[in-house]
């Protein structure tokens, strides 16, 4: 199950798991919209809205699930805020999806989740290289990393890890970006290249699927961080 499964990263997972023939259940805010989108993947693939900004009415949105083996976080909200100006309605729900929203589809599955089950929680390195406006961002991919260790400790035998991407060059968000921003990337990455959805992709399947890796935060960038 992708949560927030509908575009970039988490679709990109989705694709892959239908693939190598698992069944898939991807959310998105719209549920006309991620039934649209499920139905375009070849495979067993369904579509189910879920408003993460909205957590008294996920368990409702969950109660048809079954029996959940991998289960991804990775819906997101982009967030400009700074402590200057600062915009308590956007910070609030921000905040909420990720954080409580998160925490509220743990706990409304966490009887449907498989002995060997495991969770992946989707974080960003705003956390550690924080930005203009980025305030509410780094503050809650922070606490993205608080919130793997405990579910690692409250959820054992069950396996959680969270997922740190740098600037990821082909996703929704940076494709568009002017070629000379992109470049700077490029250049200050000691790889020489852009972290790609398929590279996050692949370190994904396997916090999700190493048996011995667990409350781990990983962090995809390329070595970005190091300059």
């Amino acid at each position: 199950m992708i949560v927030g499964g509908t575009s970039g990263i988490g679709l990109r997972i989705a694709e892959g798991y239908t693939a190598r023939g698992h069944d898939v259940i991807i959310t998105g805010r719209d549920g006309d919209r991620a039934a649209a989108i499920a139905g375009s993947i070849d495979g067993n693939v369904k579509g189910i809205g879920l408003d993460l900004a909205e957590p008294k009415t996920i368990a409702e949105g969950l109660h048809a699930v079954g029996e959940v083996g991998q289960l991804v976080l990775a819906a997101i909200e982009r967030d400009v805020n700074s402590v200057r100006d600062y915009d308590v309605d956007r910070a609030l729900r921000l905040v909420t999806l990720k954080l409580v929203g998160y925490t509220e589809v743990v706990h409304a599955l966490v009887s449907r989740l498989t002995e060997s089950a495991s969770i992946l929680i989707f974080g960003g390195l705003a956390m550690r290289r924080p930005y203009a406006g980025s305030t509410t961002v780094s503050t809650v991919n922070g606490g993205v990393v608080g919130l793997v260790h405990t579910l690692a400790v409250e959820l054992a035998p069950v396996r959680v890890n969270g997922l740190h991407p740098g600037i990821v060059g082909d996703s929704p968000e940076w494709e568009p970006k002017p070629d000379d921003v992109l470049a700077d990337v490029r250049t200050r990455t000691p790889t020489g290249r852009l972290v790609t959805m398929d590279d996050v992709a692949c370190a994904g399947v396997f916090l999700l699927e190493n048996p011995s890796v667990n409350g781990v935060n990983l962090v995809v960038d390329g070595g970005w961080l190091l300059r």
